[in-house]
């Protein structure tokens, strides 16, 4: 259903830069890449998973050239520390989504009141978010969760992926009888069939404001696709999947 984290993009060139891009991106960022080949004759590589597991690469020393984040503050931690060029852009804000599979005894609903009730008659086996310990979309759902005074009565029935992709796989496969994800994610062509999804109440989180950065180490075709994002072919896959662009932050 989801594409494996790690290094995608495979007919990129060896020698391409590399992108560190947060899962919540996978399918919209996969696209614009495949654009800008199209486009420019430049590649680059893929490389997707959770934002903060990213920042702590990076900081050893990982050879990424771009950094986007589904969360800016580890821009901006990164950018305090002397690891990014600038402050970075503010890209994309990002939408959480409840989401159910096709079959499942849990019937979808933005504002959680369905999974209040399978908790409190005991139908609730197991609920999927990403990591909130290093995830952004885990930090934002354990958000909602508290705001709609769930989150200690769903402490036992928790299924964390290591990412947002990896949780909507824990939601959308069986395994769970639901997950707070992406709306980039439940959006996808190849996701979007196995399930129904509803938006969570973006008042319930802190916003999803996700930035991006050249890191220092960044060559001419990072600074291209960087700008890139920026395009108008860009800005419509973005928007495409969900995502609210910003003007002129």
């Amino acid at each position: 259903m989801l594409i494996g984290l790690g290094l995608s993009s495979p007919s990129a060139q060896t020698n391409a830069p590399v992108v560190a891009a947060a899962s919540d991106l996978q399918f919209a960022i996969e696209e614009i890449a495949a654009a800008f080949r199209a486009e420019t004759g430049m590649d680059v590589r893929l490389s997707l998973g959770s934002t903060g597991n990213f920042a702590r690469q990076i900081r050893e020393g990982a050879p990424f050239e771009i950094f986007m984040a589904a969360d800016e503050t580890f821009i901006e931690d990164l950018h305090r520390d002397g690891f990014t060029r600038d402050a970075g852009d503010l890209y994309a804000i990002g939408r959480l989504v409840m989401t159910v599979a096709h079959g499942s005894p849990l019937a979808v609903d933005g504002r959680l009141d369905t999974l209040a009730a399978a908790l409190s008659e005991g139908r609730i086996r197991r609920f999927a978010i990403a990591n909130p310990d290093h995830a952004p979309y885990g930090m934002r759902a354990k958000e909602a969760l508290r705001h709609k005074g769930l989150w200690e009565r769903l402490q036992p029935h928790l299924v964390l992926g290591e990412n947002v992709s990896q949780a909507a796989q824990f939601a959308l496969s069986g395994n769970a009888e639901g997950g707070i994800i992406a709306y980039s994610l439940a959006l996808a062509p190849n996701v979007a069939p196995r399930g129904a999804f509803e938006l969570i109440p973006e008042e319930w989180h802190e916003p999803l404001r996700q930035r991006m950065a050249l890191l220092n180490n960044a060559g001419p075709v990072a600074e291209a696709f960087y700008e890139y994002m920026n395009a108008p072919s860009a800005r419509a896959i973005m928007e495409r999947y969900g995502f609210a662009l910003p003007e002129g932050e």
